[in-house]
């Protein structure tokens, strides 16, 4: 069991009384299994906090110790992180948001744990199906340095709230298909080998990657992206397998989401900027290469279909179009069938994801023009 207590200071505290003394920096004796540390990066989180914590109680497999950071907090989050069982980590004049946030938490744990140990960093706005941790633990080997969930959207949000789980669980579905190797080791949860953040932090020191001198990366607007990059530049899998399904928050706005959604594009972009071609960057590359080119195609078919319905009137029906579009309903509805009939009857539609996807289309033109003016972009909070 991890029992570290948490750094001195004034905001520490009211929360220092909860804590036990501090565990020494190497066991006694090695343990039976890997232990299992958590950390929870949080700013002013008191609404959604507590759920968080409950869950990771809920885990088939327990967590050894669970640590939410409160980073420039104002409101009750400490306090109610300590209420749900969880200690206390104050970051100490951070001012890079969550990826300082982390630096200082997991330098402060990592001297506790051995290399075979694991570490879990989780949102404060996301909930872990109970068979994270288990399925996650059973994922590891030699070749896999991370293991990341897969995300789902939470209720709510209305007919937004709708397209962005659909969207999800369509990630889920390709996730599935690919026999779960992750693209990315979201934010939402992933769980690192305590050896691999060692290397990774000494990579960045040797100047191997970039992104300074410590776990996270200061340099990037998606630190969770850029870290995927990381462990896959030092020879690991990242793998993200179906068990390891996490519940988060979807924006409520198009306003939120558009923030939200720039902030992910940029930092992909620059992160593939920052690395370079690589064997690891290489199949990004075609990702965001396809990817736009089919957002500037889907755009030229709806202005070549605007302007000869305007001056010839509506073409009719070709058989050989109708059927690539049934085919594409079908790939549509059935990869979102897990969602709920609702959103099998949007898919089934086609107008409104064809609406979602313009956004998206608009959100990828707009990052890749931000990048080429290098325009700076800041980190936007949802």
């Amino acid at each position: 069991m991890l029992d570290l207590a948490p750094p001195s200071g004034p905001r520490a505290q009211d929360t220092r009384r909860h804590a036990a003394r501090r565990a020494h920096a190497a066991p006694e004796e090695p343990a039976e299994r890997p232990r299992l540390a958590v950390l929870i990066p949080a700013h002013n989180e008191a609404d959604r906090i507590g759920a968080a914590i409950d869950g990771l109680r809920d885990q088939t497999r327990r967590p050894d110790l669970v640590v939410v950071v409160c980073d420039n907090c104002t409101d009750d989050t400490a306090e109610i992180a300590v209420a749900h069982g969880a200690q206390v980590f104050h970051t100490q004049g951070n001012t890079h948001k969550k990826a300082g946030a982390l630096n200082q938490a997991i330098a402060w744990m990592l001297p506790h744990l051995d290399d075979r140990d694991l570490l879990l960093v989780q949102d404060a706005d996301t909930v872990l199906d109970p068979w994270f941790a288990e399925t996650a633990l059973s994922t590891f080997n030699r070749k896999v340095g991370a293991v990341g969930g897969v995300f789902y959207g939470e209720e709510g949000g209305g007919f937004l709230g709708l397209l962005q789980r659909m969207e999800f669980h369509r990630y889920a579905w390709e996730l599935e298909r690919t026999g779960g190797k992750a693209q990315v080791l979201t934010g939402t949860g992933t769980m690192f080998r305590a050896r691999v953040l060692r290397e990774v932090r000494a990579a960045r020191r040797a100047g191997v990657i970039g992104g300074g001198t410590s776990y996270y990366s200061l340099a990037s607007l998606t630190e969770d992206d850029e870290m995927t990059k990381a462990v896959k530049t030092l020879g690991y899998r990242a793998m993200s397998p179906a068990g390891c399904a996490v519940v988060t928050e979807v924006m409520p706005s198009l306003g939120k989401l558009w923030h939200q959604r720039l902030r992910w594009q940029r930092g992909a972009l620059e992160n593939l900027r920052d690395y370079g071609w690589t064997k690891v960057t290489a199949r990004y590359f075609m990702q965001q290469f396809l990817m736009g080119f089919g957002a500037l195609s889907f755009l030229i078919y709806l202005t070549y279909m605007a302007t000869f319905t305007t001056l010839y009137g509506w073409p009719g029906l070709s058989p050989f179009w109708t059927a690539i579009g049934l085919i594409f309903v079908v790939e549509k509805t059935v990869s979102v069938r897990r969602a709920g009939p609702k959103a099998v009857l949007v898919a089934a539609l086609m107008v409104p994801e064809m609406l979602y996807d313009l956004f998206q289309h608009a959100v990828y033109f707009t990052s890749l023009w931000g990048l080429v003016r290098r325009s700076e972009e800041k980190w936007v909070a949802t």
